[in-house]
C-alpha cells in the first residue's frame, strides 16, 4: 500500500490542496508507486525510458520514441468541452454535461494504472512573476514515463511552482491515463477514448493516449481550451493558438511583435522561425517567441502584451529541413536533449529521417524501421512508396535551443504587440498581404479565416474550410461570446495593434507555380505592415483591406516576375463576391454574434459590390 502523504513529503510537496487531489485520484488509478518530479529528473528518466526500452538513442543528446500506430494524432470527434452549463455549447467545442463526463472517466479510468507508477507532474505555464500566473499553474498526474519526458520539454516542471500559489487550490488538475492501447476500440463505434476539459472546474481528464495533444495536457488542454475558457470568464485575457515573432530593425533600434493565428499547413512554424532574407540581415533581425500558443492581455500601461506560455517547440517534422526551415533544424541537433516521435528510425546507425527533410530518403536500406516499426527493406512492392515517417511526426525540443530565440522570451510582463495577422492556404482571391484598420473588422476576419478544402470532396469549387482565429479544434465556449470577449480585449488597448491577412500560396492559374517564394521572404510583407501601421507608406484602399503599392515593399534582392508581383498585390472582385456569400452561410452557424461583426461584413461585401 502506498503512503501517498510520505511520497509527497519526501518530495517536498507542501500545497495541501494538490496533497488531496493526488490522494484522490491514487485511489481511483490505483498505482504501484508514485513520483514527484521536476526538470532536474530529465537525466534520470530519460536513461530509465532508455533501460526500459521505451525511448531509443538518435544520436549525441537526441532520442527516439514511437507511440502505438493507432494512436498518432489529436482526435477531434473525442475531444469534449464540458460544463455545468448548457449555454456553454458552441458550434465546434463538442459539449457535454460535466456531470456525466466526470462519471465516465471516472469509471474508465479506476484501476487502470495499477502496476505502473503514477508520476505527478507540477507545472508552470508562463514565467513565474506573470500577470496571469494565477491562471498557469497546474498539475498534471500520468503513467506514463514519456509524457513525463515529453512535459519537461513543454512546460516549467518543479513544486515550486505549486507550493505558493497565492490560492493553493488555483491550479489546472490535469489527468491523464494511458489505458490499454491496443484494446480501445479507436475509430470504432466502441472507442473508449474521451478527452474531456471540464472547463468550468479547471479539470482535465485525458484517458487512452499516449500521444502528444492528447497527453501533455499542460500544452493543448491547459495551454489552449482551459486559458481560453478562463480568459473569457475572467474577462482578462485571450487564450490563442497563435504564433509569436520578434523584428528588430538594428539601424533604428525599434522591435516590433507580431503574433497571429494560421490553420494546419498554413506555415505558422516556418513563419515563427523564420530568418530574415540575406539581402535584409544587415538591417533586420527576426526573433523567435513561439509557434503554437499566445496569451495575449492589457498591460499596466493600456497596450496589448503578449507571451508565448510554453517552454518548448512540439513540433511536426515532415517537410522541415534546412531550406524551409534552417532554424528548427539547428533547435534539434546533437546535444539539444530533442525527442523524436514516430520518424523512420535506422536501430544500426541510430539516424532519423522523415519525408522532406532531403529530397529522397536513403539509399541504404539497412537498419531502417518506418513509424510503425516495420523494416524499410521488407517491404511489398505495393507497399514501396508508403510513407516512412508519419505525417503527423513530431519533434520536441525546448525553446532555449532555438538559435534566433529572442533574449526576452522568458519575461513575465511579456512584449507589447503591434500587429495580430491571419493566413491561410489558398491558392487564389487572398493577396500577399492586406492589412486591416479597424477592430471589428480585424476581428471579423479572423473568424472568417479559412484554409482551401478539398474541393472535389465539398462540392463547392473556391470553398475554404473555416476555422475561427485558427482555434476551431481548441474552442472552449461558445462563438458569439468569443467574438464579444475579443472585441473587448482589444478595443481596451489604448494603442491597438493593426490587424492583416496573410497568404503565401498564391499560384499561378496556367501552369500552377507559387508567385511568391515564401519562407524567408515573407519578412517582406510583415516589414511594410510595420511601416503602415508607423504611417511611413500609405498602401491601396480595397474593399478588403490595404495593400502595399508596388513600390512600398522592399524587394531587394528578390528576382520576382512583375507578372506575378501584379496578382499578388491586387484582389479578384468576383472571387470576393463569392467568398461573402460563403462567409455568410459560416457566420449564420453562430449565434449571438456581435452586432460589430455582422455590421464588418456588411461593410465589405457593400464595397466589394459598389
Amino acid at each position: 500500500m502506498i503512503d501517498v502523504d510520505d511520497v509527497l513529503e519526501s518530495a517536498q510537496l507542501k500545497n495541501e490542496k494538490v496533497r488531496e487531489y493526488v490522494r484522490y485520484w491514487a485511489g481511483i488509478t490505483d498505482p504501484d508507486n508514485i513520483e514527484v518530479v521536476s526538470g532536474a529528473d530529465d537525466a534520470r528518466l530519460i536513461q530509465e525510458s532508455l533501460d526500459a526500452g521505451e525511448i531509443a538513442p538518435a544520436g549525441e543528446g537526441l532520442y527516439y520514441s514511437r507511440s502505438y500506430y493507432k494512436d498518432t494524432a489529436r482526435s477531434e470527434e473525442r475531444t469534449i468541452v464540458a460544463t455545468s452549463n448548457p449555454a456553454d455549447k458552441g458550434v465546434y467545442n463538442n459539449w457535454r454535461p460535466a456531470a456525466e463526463m466526470k462519471a465516465k472517466l471516472t469509471g474508465l479510468m479506476r484501476g487502470a494504472s495499477a502496476g505502473k507508477t503514477m508520476y505527478v507532474i507540477p507545472y508552470l505555464m508562463a514565467p513565474p512573476g506573470s500577470p496571469l500566473e494565477k491562471y498557469a499553474a497546474g498539475v498534471q498526474l500520468t503513467d506514463n514515463r514519456s509524457v513525463v519526458l515529453h512535459m519537461i520539454r513543454m512546460a516549467r516542471v518543479n513544486v515550486e511552482h505549486i507550493n505558493n500559489l497565492e490560492d493553493p487550490g488555483s491550479f489546472v488538475r490535469a489527468v491523464h491515463v494511458t489505458g490499454d492501447l491496443e484494446n480501445l476500440g479507436q475509430g470504432t463505434p466502441e472507442d473508449k477514448r474521451y478527452f474531456v476539459t471540464v472547463a468550468d472546474e479547471r479539470t482535465i481528464l485525458h484517458f487512452g493516449s499516449s500521444y502528444g495533444g492528447n497527453a501533455l495536457l499542460g500544452k493543448i488542454a491547459h495551454g489552449l481550451r482551459q486559458s481560453s475558457y478562463d480568459g473569457w470568464r475572467s474577462g482578462v485575457f485571450l487564450g490563442e493558438q497563435f504564433m509569436l515573432l520578434g523584428i528588430v530593425d538594428k539601424q533604428t533600434g525599434r522591435r516590433y511583435h507580431i503574433c497571429g493565428g494560421f490553420p494546419s499547413a498554413s506555415g505558422k512554424t516556418n513563419l515563427a522561425m523564420m530568418l530574415a532574407p540575406d539581402a535584409l540581415g544587415d538591417r533586420y533581425y527576426v526573433e523567435f517567441y513561439g509557434d503554437d500558443i499566445a496569451w495575449l492581455w492589457i498591460g499596466e500601461d493600456g497596450r496589448l502584451y503578449g507571451m508565448n506560455p510554453e517552454f518548448g517547440v512540439f513540433g511536426v517534422a515532415r517537410d522541415t529541413n534546412e531550406t524551409t526551415n534552417p532554424t528548427a533544424m539547428d533547435s534539434i541537433a546533437s546535444g539539444t536533449r530533442a525527442i523524436f516521435t514516430n520518424v523512420a528510425y535506422n536501430v544500426k546507425t541510430h539516424e532519423v529521417w522523415w519525408e522532406g527533410r532531403t529530397p529522397e530518403p536513403p539509399a541504404d536500406l539497412d537498419g531502417w524501421l518506418d513509424w510503425k516499426g516495420n523494416p524499410i527493406a521488407d517491404r511489398s512492392a505495393v507497399e514501396a512508396d508508403d510513407p516512412w515517417a508519419h505525417p503527423n511526426s513530431r519533434f520536441t525540443t525546448t525553446l532555449s535551443n532555438v538559435p534566433n530565440v529572442a533574449s526576452d522570451y522568458a519575461d513575465a510582463h511579456g512584449v507589447p504587440i503591434d500587429a495580430i495577422i491571419f493566413g491561410g492556404r489558398t491558392r487564389d482571391r487572398e493577396p500577399l498581404i492586406r492589412a486591416i484598420t479597424d477592430v471589428a473588422e480585424g476581428v471579423y476576419d479572423g473568424l472568417t479565416l479559412g484554409a482551401e478544402a478539398t474541393f472535389a470532396a465539398e462540392g463547392v469549387d473556391g470553398q475554404l474550410r473555416y476555422d475561427p482565429m485558427s482555434m476551431r479544434p481548441f474552442m472552449s465556449y461558445p462563438e458569439g461570446p468569443y467574438a464579444a470577449h475579443w472585441l473587448d480585449v482589444i478595443n481596451r488597448a489604448v494603442e491597438r495593434p493593426i490587424f492583416a491577412h496573410v497568404n503565401w500560396f498564391q499560384r499561378d492559374p496556367e501552369d500552377g507555380h507559387f508567385l511568391w517564394p515564401g519562407y524567408r521572404e515573407n519578412l517582406r510583407a510583415l516589414l511594410w505592415l510595420m511601416q503602415l501601421k508607423n504611417g511611413e507608406v500609405a498602401g491601396v484602399e480595397t474593399p478588403v483591406g490595404i495593400l502595399p503599392a508596388k513600390d512600398e515593399l522592399n524587394l531587394d534582392g528578390l528576382q520576382i516576375d512583375p507578372a506575378d508581383l501584379d496578382i499578388l498585390l491586387t484582389i479578384d472582385t468576383a472571387r470576393w463576391q463569392q467568398e461573402m456569400g460563403f462567409r455568410e452561410q459560416h457566420l449564420a452557424q453562430f449565434p449571438g454574434l456581435p452586432d460589430e461583426i455582422w455590421a464588418a461584413h456588411r461593410r465589405v461585401s457593400a464595397a466589394l459590390h459598389d
